[in-house]
């Protein structure tokens, strides 16, 4: 089964637990606001890469992933739909933890995906249709389909939530997103991921508007409060 990669990581230490190796699949629907990896959106200068190969990459690395395992990102990685279940059965095949970072918005066939996914790292974009749309330009419809399977089959969560300054930095949202998160009884993790400038270059080089140009980053320290809402 061939597919479409960005790169691969082989020592990712954030994208779940443990060492693991982190594959970036190519292709994304939604255009975030804040979005830092631009070069994922769609297939140019994609890299074909069967999942063989990717099977191959990891038995050949089984001692560094023992108590790690294999993440893959985006881009969306649900939008290669085929190409993902291929890949995440061949590790499950080879006794491999898999985790899925998404954002919930594929092309169907959640079942399959799910069903040799182990951690789900959803990030959260928006709590309304009207929000979703202003951050990402898609509404809520697709995510909530992806979600409802997650709960059905009570996947293991870590939650991520960008905080962006003048949309979503404020306390009102926070209790908000904790009164959301509630219908979740599977996560492990919540993490506050400050608004960052990483991507602005990208953009440039890509020939690209920058959505927040004149938007300033936050910090680690800036997220300790909002944490506190969310702690309980």
């Amino acid at each position: 089964m061939k597919g479409y990669i960005d790169s691969i990581e082989t020592m990712g230490l954030v994208d779940g637990p443990g060492i693991r190796m982190v594959v970036f699949l190519k292709g994304c629907q939604l255009r975030c606001l804040y979005c830092h990896n631009p070069e994922t959106w769609d297939l140019v200068h994609a890299k074909e890469i069967t999942s063989d190969e990717i099977a191959l990459k990891v038995k050949n690395n089984m001692s560094y992933y023992k108590n790690g395992g294999v993440t893959f990102s985006g881009g969306e990685p649900l939008l290669q739909p085929d190409f993902l279940i291929d890949c995440l059965r061949k590790c499950h095949e080879l006794g491999v933890h898999t985790a899925l970072d998404t954002a919930g918005h594929g092309i169907g066939k959640y079942n399959e995906i799910l069903e040799y996914t182990d951690l789900v790292i959803l990030d959260i974009k928006a709590l309304t249709d009207e929000d979703a749309i202003k951050m990402t330009g898609k509404d809520l419809s697709e995510f909530n389909k992806f979600i409802e399977l997650v709960k059905v089959k009570s996947k293991k969560l870590w939650i991520r939530q960008v905080v962006v300054p003048g949309i979503n930095d404020n306390f009102e949202y926070m209790y908000a997103l904790k009164e959301y998160l509630k219908q979740f009884s599977t996560i492990e993790k919540i993490e506050l991921l400050p608004y960052h400038l990483y991507g602005v270059e990208k953009y440039k080089k890509l020939n690209i508007p920058y959505p927040l140009d004149g938007v300033k980053a936050l910090t680690d320290q800036d997220m300790i409060p909002f944490m506190e809402i969310l702690k309980d």
